[in-house]
């Protein structure tokens, strides 16, 4: 069992990757951060940072339970990350509506109550009007909304910076540019990584947070971790402040106003393994998407697109804990859409954790050994054929 004082090397360089070295670093360890590209570049810096659930109502509720864990430690992150470095990643308490519309090919609203009364959180069940007064750009045939007004957000470019800042001036060797091609293996535990370039680095603890490419490192390292890359595309829109005030989910699309009056559009759910680039098929999409949902930003201006790769399991769940094949390895990877929500609450959990402090909650439904249940709704997307 790893100890204070330890050396975690952390493979990948992501926001659960960084997140988790800060907090192994304030426990006394020596955490390693190795990137296979640049830091914070792939699906952490790409997604939209909406500090809420995706269709919660779908998950067991020990997924519920974790994510409200995390969400409440985001406010305090904030605030520690803009002391320490002065930048701000720009948390934001938008809200979030959920309207319906005549043509919906799901509709979530029952359920959705059903979740939030449960759960304590508050929500607002809007009519047509009251619809349309909260979010003028939707569509007039707009009927009804569901609203949670205590949904944050927080802009993924301005956490990572803040992050990578932070690490840097607390001494956290970073490691960008190396891949990691085996295990280090002595007396039946993993005590380290063996990188591309022929140079070992020894540990008490490796942890395994390299998102889409997880799956394929832990096949290298002979276990059986089945995450695979969602590709999502998002649209950026360059607008003015006002014209979009809370975040709108729906299942066509989703938007998030960003404080300076941009509005991303996003994102698309595709199965094509790590093809890269934004496609015709699926910019056309979204953008379809936004004209029936909100037609009135029809005129908007188109700044940037980009995509990433979710790192997507086949029941929507992350894998969380140790191997227990391989004494030493551990995962903190598979968090699919709920990644920068459950940050937070994942470094807590698994700093303390390899370093000997048991988790304070059941976490056998994120177990990397646990028996996984295949869903066709939260899991993997129908596979897209690519030329």
């Amino acid at each position: 069992m790893a100890k204070k004082h330890s050396r975690v090397v952390i493979i990948g360089g992501g926001i659960i990757g960084c997140l988790t070295a800060w907090r192994l670093a304030q426990h006394g360890a020596e955490p390693i951060i190795i990137e296979r590209g640049r830091i914070g570049h792939e699906s952490s810096w790409a997604g939209a940072g909406i500090l809420c659930p995706i269709q919660p109502w779908l998950y067991p509720d020990a997924f519920t339970r974790l994510i409200e864990a995390s969400l409440a430690l985001y406010p305090d992150l904030q605030k520690e990350l803009q002391s320490h470095t002065g930048i701000s990643p720009q948390w934001l308490k938008s809200g979030l509506i959920m309207p319906f519309f005549p043509d919906d090919a799901v509709n979530h609203r029952q359920a959705a109550i059903d979740w939030s009364n449960r759960f304590g959180w508050q929500i607002e069940q809007l009519d047509t009007r009251q619809a349309k007064e909260a979010e003028p750009a939707l569509a007039d045939d707009v009927q009804g909304a569901l609203l949670w007004p205590d949904v944050g957000q927080v802009r993924n470019p301005r956490l990572l910076k803040a992050l990578r800042t932070l690490l840097q001036s607390e001494g956290v060797e970073i490691r960008g540019q190396t891949e990691v091609e085996g295990l280090i293996e002595k007396a039946g535990r993993v005590c380290g990584v063996c990188l591309t370039d022929d140079s070992t680095l020894e540990a008490d603890a490796v942890l395994l947070a390299a998102g889409s490419w997880s799956g394929v490192l832990g096949k290298q390292f002979g276990i059986s971790l089945p995450i695979k890359p969602v590709k999502g595309q998002i649209v950026l829109l360059k607008s003015q402040p006002g014209r979009l005030t809370h975040i709108v989910k729906h299942d066509r699309v989703y938007f998030v106003p960003r404080r300076d009056g941009r509005i991303l559009v996003g994102a698309s759910m595709e199965s094509v393994d790590f093809k890269r680039g934004n496609t015709v098929v699926e910019m056309h999409g979204l953008l379809d998407g936004l004209l029936r949902l909100t037609p009135q930003l029809a005129h908007e201006q188109i700044e940037h697109q980009w995509m990433g790769f979710r790192p997507g399991t086949p029941d929507g769940l992350p894998f969380l804990g140790p191997i227990h094949e391989k004494p030493g390895l551990w995962v903190a990877s598979g968090h699919y859409r709920n990644g920068v929500a459950l940050a937070p609450i994942t470094a807590k959990i698994m700093s303390g954790w390899i370093l000997g402090e048991q988790p304070d909650m059941d976490m056998a439904c994120f177990s990397p050994n646990r028996s996984v249940q295949p869903s066709s709704v939260l899991g993997f997307p129908d596979s897209v054929e690519c030329p």
